[in-house]
């Protein structure tokens, strides 16, 4: 493997809290071939970590697959807000589709489901009849919580349900309770996982994201195996993790349905000049460079960049590519 040049460890806050948290933190990861992202979830273990730095190195060290398309068609993401704010993302998003985050935890079942309602609800009338609201539960349901409301929230003209349950066990069985397409996210993770979507019969359509499934070729190879349509999201990454995912979808065979990487308006700020962000409900297929300004804008404190640093080296020990990593970041000696 080339050695790596430069790391440099990054900070934005998001606009809206989403998957319980109210930031986004890594480490970008510069090779020969330009620049990658690290940024696992912080509840994240080094095993799972390691993926993601896989993802970051490839970014930086090898060439993407050739594109096939050189636009990509995105949705906008509604996290779990009030319907009014719903309706306002969805209305100003350009997207004719739109991905609503439901199931959000810590909330009592009853207050939770009549939330749930309202929100896609608001989204429906944002977007009009003609277009198109998708819904993600990120395996909140139990079986019988995502049978009832699938059901409610039908009425809404669902495109699909996004991981309904969080296993693929359960969602073989729910498949064969709703009519509404089912998609499995969380539940494609490694290469084995699409034999067994297929196997169980338990979803649709798989969603794929570039860094959990360790780089844009890896995830080539489980869009292979799944054998389903699939759709390709963000992490909630920095324009540079998003460009993997841009990658990916470019290359992908076929590209039925549009991609979750409309994240950019999640972030408060970013690390180049030039984002990633949807123009007309599209990305346009390009690669954008960071910036020494945006990066320095993004610069954690000295102790949480410290952190990232020791935890991308636990990945990179878990992965077995510790001596690739560069002696210095950003200037500065290793912690």
């Amino acid at each position: 493997m080339s050695q790596l040049q430069r790391l440099h460890p990054f900070r934005i806050p998001l606009r809206t809290r989403f998957r319980r948290v109210g930031e986004r933190a890594g480490v970008l990861v510069r090779g020969p071939r330009g620049w990658g992202e690290f940024s696992p979830f912080p509840d994240y273990p080094a095993e799972t970590a390691s993926r993601w730095l896989a993802a970051a190195i490839e970014a930086a060290t090898a060439p993407w697959p050739a594109a096939r398309r050189d636009c990509i068609p995105v949705n906008a993401v509604i996290p779990a807000v009030a319907p009014e704010t719903a309706n306002h993302m969805a209305a100003r998003s350009g997207c004719n589709t739109c991905k609503v985050k439901v199931a959000e935890t810590g909330i009592a079942q009853r207050e939770r489901d009549r939330a749930d309602v309202a929100r896609v609800e608001a989204v429906r009338d944002a977007l009009g009849p003609g277009g198109r609201v998708r819904i993600d539960a990120n395996g909140g349901w139990d079986l019988d919580a995502a049978a009832r409301m699938i059901r409610a929230l039908g009425r809404f003209d669902l495109e699909y349900v996004e991981q309904p349950v969080a296993t693929l066990a359960e969602m073989a069985k729910l498949r064969r309770r709703v009519d509404v397409p089912l998609a499995a996210d969380e539940s494609v993770r490694t290469a084995e996982d699409p034999l067994r979507v297929r196997g169980l019969e338990a979803a649709d359509l798989v969603v794929l994201k570039v860094q959990p499934l360790g780089g844009v070729w890896p995830a080539l190879e489980v869009a292979e195996a799944a054998g389903l349509p699939v759709v390709v999201s963000s992490a909630v990454d920095t324009s540079v993790g998003l460009a993997a995912g841009v990658a990916l979808a470019a290359a992908l065979p076929d590209l039925p349905y549009a991609c979750g990487l409309g994240t950019h308006a999640l972030l408060g700020d970013d690390v180049t000049d030039s984002p990633l962000a949807p123009q007309g409900g599209s990305l346009v297929v390009r690669r954008p460079e960071p910036a020494e300004a945006a990066m320095e804008r993004c610069r954690p404190d000295a102790e949480t960049a410290r952190a990232l640093i020791r935890r991308l080296e636990a990945a990179a020990e878990h992965l077995g590519v510790r001596g690739a990593l560069p002696i210095t970041y950003s200037g500065s000696q290793l912690p």
